[in-house]
């Protein structure tokens, strides 16, 4: 069999916008890098609302968000600010500290706007959690891109199908679209060690197993396996190397030393942290920190 778990996915709610959460989940803490995979669900926000997330922290990560349909303002504590567009790659590594905000536009949240995409947070290794934070922005242009016998392939951060992302992720990283046109297949090569297909519409099979729409199906390591469709269908392929160890996830902290998140969240608690530019609004910490 060419799929080791499924995982249905946790429906939430961030800041007013509903989401699906396949990662973590309590059988799968992570698929290479990735240790937190929110799928942004269509949403329409009529004139006057929008969503608005005040300047929170993280450690330990790399956000990565991409977009389908409207807009995000991103503004960080590095000074950064960019309109996330679709098919655009917001990229912010944490590292040692970083805040950051993400709102609708002024002018979309005046006019009306829908909100569909995916936001996805990758561990860094144990070498690198503590460099500087950085920001980086790339447009859908920038991404390769490849359309073989009714498949077309974007890689939007690391490589896979002789693509390269320039996205700087930290370790060796699979995270692509795939759109599949009726009776099209697709070879998953085993290049990665850990890999994972969420089905996002349409009809899938993986090998023999047919996917169900909105789950994440965690591949057998070493296996390669086609992807077919009767009908037509567009997934995200997300994995990687595995990571160097468990990593250890509080609130917006991700690290492999307890000790880490217990002092970033001493240090947000007194507000002795970095801070977005133009921005006084925040999220509070919130209860005592759980063992995992």
């Amino acid at each position: 069999m060419a799929i080791a778990q499924v995982i249905t996915p946790r429906q939430e709610n961030v800041g007013g916008q509903p989401i699906l959460r396949p990662l973590p989940s309590p059988g799968c803490r992570s698929v290479g890098p990735f240790v937190f995979f929110d799928y942004i669900l269509p949403h329409d926000y009529p004139p006057g609302q929008g969503i608005n997330i005040h300047q929170h922290p993280h450690i330990g990560l790399s956000t990565l968000t991409y977009l389908f349909e409207g807009e995000l303002l991103h503004k960080d504590s590095l000074g950064s600010e960019e309109r996330v567009r679709p098919g655009d790659v917001s990229w912010m590594t944490a590292g040692n500290g970083i805040a950051h905000i993400e709102r609708t536009p002024d002018d979309l949240r005046g006019a009306g706007s829908r909100l569909h995409g995916l936001q996805v947070w990758l561990a860094m290794p144990k070498p690198k959690e503590q460099d500087a934070p950085t920001y980086h922005y790339f447009e859908a242009d920038e991404l390769p891109s490849k359309t073989e016998q009714g498949v077309q392939i974007t890689v939007i951060a690391g490589h896979g199908f002789r693509l390269i992302s320039p996205v700087p992720v930290h370790s060796p990283t699979l995270y692509a679209i795939v759109e599949m046109q009726p009776g099209s297949t697709l070879l998953i090569p085993d290049e990665h060690s850990e890999r994972a297909v969420f089905l996002l519409e349409g009809d899938a099979r993986l090998g023999a197993d047919r996917l169900q729409t909105h789950t994440l199906a965690v591949m057998q390591e070493g296996v390669e396996s086609s992807l077919s469709t009767t009908h037509g269908g567009r997934l995200i392929l997300a994995g990687g190397e595995a990571l160097d160890g468990a990593r250890r996830m509080n609130w917006n902290f991700v690290a492999s030393d307890p000790a880490l998140i217990e002092r970033a969240r001493a240090q947000w608690a007194v507000g002795d942290w970095p801070e977005v530019p133009g921005e006084a609004g925040r999220v509070e910490l919130p209860g005592p920190a759980k063992r995992d």
